[in-house]
């Protein structure tokens, strides 16, 4: 068995929270400027640890906003993070002990990662590493820019605002190589492009993940219902993992599967509640 720390999830899970990471630099300047203390800014970033809700805090306090506007745009982009709770509750099935911390470290980044990964260890590691490493260094580089202040001049001069983009961008293109999750992703892009000039910020996201849900659902129902018709948006591609092969991707045998036709993990794994 590769060593959890060689294995591709762990690269994948290191490589993104350092591009997220040095993104903290860029929050940690703008919080200040905004108005807030350097501990202020430090407890955003250690107890919230939500990169759109942070900036969505700060940016309605920066245009003048009250606080009570600043607490409601901040936690509209924060129902993300209950969905990615299911899901990832669904593929790391973390033990009782770890739930509080899973739920705290489940983000856009460690859901993606996790989901991304072919086997349930993976999915364990990418899930974890990425979560807490995002948590370990978003936190220590919000110190390091909220004490640089204005003196680090326009994060986005740097090209800090783009490094987290860049590494979502990798971790999306191999999925658009298939034909079903390409059409997802467009039909996802579309209707967030459509809803940005008339909702509030945070709202496209959203809609994002409704409509890209809605096609899953519609491609297993459909996978389900026609069986080897090939009906659905998607072709269920035979191999590893289908209930004729008799063993999931990890080998083993008879676990019964659930409602995404992922099998249940044999052990406990990051984040079992929404944060």
């Amino acid at each position: 068995m590769t060593p959890w720390h060689k294995t591709g999830a762990f690269k994948t899970g290191a490589a993104l929270s350092v591009a997220t990471g040095l993104y903290a630099i860029s929050f940690g300047a703008l919080s200040v400027a905004a108005g807030l203390s350097v501990l202020q800014t430090m407890v955003l970033s250690v107890f919230l640890l939500s990169g759109g809700s942070q900036f969505a805090f700060i940016g309605v306090l920066a245009g003048g906003g009250a606080g009570a506007s600043a607490f409601g745009a901040s936690t509209l982009l924060g129902v993300r993070n209950a969905v990615y709770g299911m899901q990832v509750n669904a593929l790391v099935r973390p033990s009782r002990r770890l739930r509080p911390l899973a739920a705290h470290v489940t983000i856009d980044e460690s859901a993606a990662v996790s989901s991304a990964q072919p086997t349930a260890r993976e999915r364990s590691i990418g899930f974890w590493v990425t979560g807490v490493g995002v948590w370990i260094l978003w936190s220590l580089l919000t110190l390091v820019g909220a004490l640089a202040g204005s003196r680090i001049g326009d994060p986005a001069a740097w090209g800090l605002d783009g490094a987290a983009v860049a590494a979502f961008l990798g971790l999306l293109w191999p999925r658009l190589r298939q034909r079903d999750s390409a059409g997802v992703a467009v039909v996802s892009a579309l209707a967030t492009a459509l809803a940005v000039p008339f909702v509030p910020p945070g709202i496209p996201i959203i809609v994002a993940a409704v409509v890209a849900g809605f096609l899953g659902w519609r491609s297993v129902r459909g996978g389900g219902a026609s069986g080897a018709s090939g009906g659905g948006f998607s072709e269920a591609p035979a191999g590893a993992g289908s209930p004729a092969s008799g063993a999931d991707d990890d080998g083993a045998a008879g676990r019964p599967t659930g409602p995404s036709g992922a099998r249940g993990p044999a052990g406990p794994s990051h984040e079992g509640s929404g944060s």
